[in-house]
Order: C-alpha cells, then structure tokens, then sequence
C-alpha cells in the first residue's frame, strides 16, 4: 500500500493525461498559452496503463480519475479507459475535464467503462465565460454536460471557481441551475497555481463567502463528518434535500489531515500533494525497463515521505513551479 509517516493510506489516483488544454483560464495560465511538454517526454497509452495497473494491483489504489490539462485532448483517452476497466481489482474511474468535448465523446467513454465526470463550468453567462477563458465555447460546456448525464456519468459533477468582479454574484444562480439539471455543484477556492503566480490570498473569494451567498437563496444543512470521509469536498444539503452543494476549501479550509490521493503528472512523475515542490520520477524506471516490483518500490518511497498539509497556511508559502495545467487537478 501506498501509506506516510503520518498514517495516511493513498487508494486515489489522480493521472494527468496531458498538459495541453483548449482554454486559457485566467486563473490557470496565460492567453499566449504555455510551452507544452514535447510528445517523447510524455507517457504513452501503454505506460500509462501500466502505471495504472502497478497501482490498483500492487498499492491498493481503488479510484482512478483522469484529468490534463484537458484529457479529452488525448487521442488514446477512450483506449486507456477500456484496459483500465478490466483490471481486476476493477478500480472506480471518473474524469474532470472543461467539457467541450463531451457531448462527441461521453457515450464512447461510458461504454469504455468510465463511471462519471467532473467538469469545470464557472459562470451561466457566456459573455463572462469568454472572458474568464479567452474562448467562446459555453453553449459546447453546456452540450457536454447534457451529454455527460444522458449517458449514464452520473453523478455529473460541475466544480466552479468564482472570481472577484468577475461571477463572484453568480452562486446562487448557479446552485439554483445546477438542482435544476440534476448536477452536483462544487465551488473551488481559487488555489495559488496559476503559471502566471498572480495568485492572491487577499480578496480571493473564500468559503465562508460563497456560503454567505448561497444562504441568501437556500437553506443548507451540513453533512456529518462520517459522510465526508476523505473526499475534499465538504457539502451541503440544499432545503433539505436529496440535492447537494459541496465547498473545496483547499485555502482557508484545509483537509490534508484526511488526504488519501497519490498523482501522476503526464511525464510520469509522482506528486504527493497538488502543491508539492518535489516530484519523484516513474518514467525513468518505466523506460530502462525497471520490472513492476521496482516501479512500485519508489512509488512507495515517495510517497512514505509526503509532509503533513499543503503548505498554505505558511507565511513562506511557495507556489509549485509547475502550474496545475501541467500537474493535474
């Protein structure tokens, strides 16, 4: 198993497929874009499997999620999905991904295997989308997200990051859209990994505000701790019921103390944390023809010494060199 010094058990994978994306969110990278990493420095469709096997058949991992940059980028994304499905143990398998291309491929992935999505969608007002991303693709977000449910990736979950002058008004709006479609909406605190290194702490908007707003519209009701578990996300239950709001409030308030995942950057190396400084390189021993044991020996190592929390609450606080666009989120 993949356990720390703290008694922490990783059994959630997060696998980066790819660090290209097809927006350019402000809060994630600039409009020119970024230097992608080069097609040789990325894993292939057969080390990933690969990977992903090592991990749910040696480590004890149980839940895998594929995320990018965009994974829908990926040409082989529906490939690795299907081998991944039939690994026995069977691990869950979910993707977050901007949606625009879901509405030509969520049926492909269902029937691959893949159980959900999350998909990023921060505003109902396509004039503030195009701001906040720099391209004009809501009404494809939206068709995606009809899709998703249509074919069975349900849960559908939307995780929104509200931002200052920008949707900071729209929370309401959008819990009450989210009820209305049968989506599970999450609101992200704007988390300092943006390749620009703009982020700020002060008037970021955090989750006490995000509930203040929402409780000028809904009567939320907290779940207990048990139905937490280690999921990031804490929720709500939206006038009593059966829908949900969940808050990831990885600045203000953070859950390391329950963290269970373990991530794989698209060059196929290990992060402890999404706000990690250190990485642990996978590839190397995948391509000088390292044998299982060997892979999974410095995969446990890495992960035996992941610190305590994130970072964040710490005056000196360093953002990752590497943005989230190259990390996974």
């Amino acid at each position: 198993m993949l356990i720390d010094t703290y008694d922490r058990v990783a059994t959630d994978l997060r696998v980066s497929l790819t660090d290209r994306c097809n927006l350019r969110c402000t809060y994630c990278m600039p409009e020119e874009g970024l230097q992608w990493l080069a097609k040789p420095d990325l894993l292939s469709d057969d080390e990933i499997v690969r990977l992903v096997r090592i991990a749910v058949t040696d480590l004890g991992i149980t839940e895998v999620r594929f995320t990018g940059g965009e994974p829908l980028l990926r040409p082989g994304l529906v490939s690795i999905v299907q081998q991944c499905a039939a690994l026995e143990p069977r691990p869950k398998m979910s993707l977050t991904t901007n949606g625009i291309g879901l509405k030509r491929t969520a049926a492909a992935l269902r029937a691959a295997g893949l159980d959900r999505v999350n998909v990023s969608l921060d505003t109902l007002r396509p004039e503030v989308f195009k701001t906040l991303t720099r391209r004009d693709r809501h009404h494809d977000v939206l068709a995606g997200l009809e899709a998703a449910r249509d074919a069975g990736l349900t849960p559908v979950k939307v995780n929104t990051v509200l931002m200052p002058g920008l949707n900071d008004d729209e929370a309401p709006d959008l819990l009450a859209w989210a009820v209305e479609n049968e989506y599970e909406l999450r609101f992200i605190e704007q988390m300092p990994l943006d390749a620009q290194h703009g982020w700020k702490r002060d008037g970021m908007i955090t989750a006490g505000d995000i509930l203040q707003s929402l409780r000028t519209r809904f009567e939320l009701t907290a779940e207990d701790d048990d139905a937490r578990g280690s999921a990031p996300a804490e929720r709500w239950l939206v006038d009593g019921g059966p829908h949900r709001v969940g808050v990831i409030a990885s600045v203000t308030r953070p859950f390391c103390r329950a963290c269970d995942r373990t991530r794989l950057t698209a060059d196929g190396q290990v992060r402890t944390c999404l706000f990690a400084r250190e990485e642990t390189d996978l590839r190397g021993a995948l391509r000088s023809e390292a044998p299982d044991e060997e892979i999974a020996r410095i995969w446990k190592l890495a992960m035996w010494g992941k610190k305590a929390g994130s970072g964040l609450d710490d005056p000196a606080f360093l953002q990752p060199d590497r943005p989230m666009s190259a990390i996974g989120g």
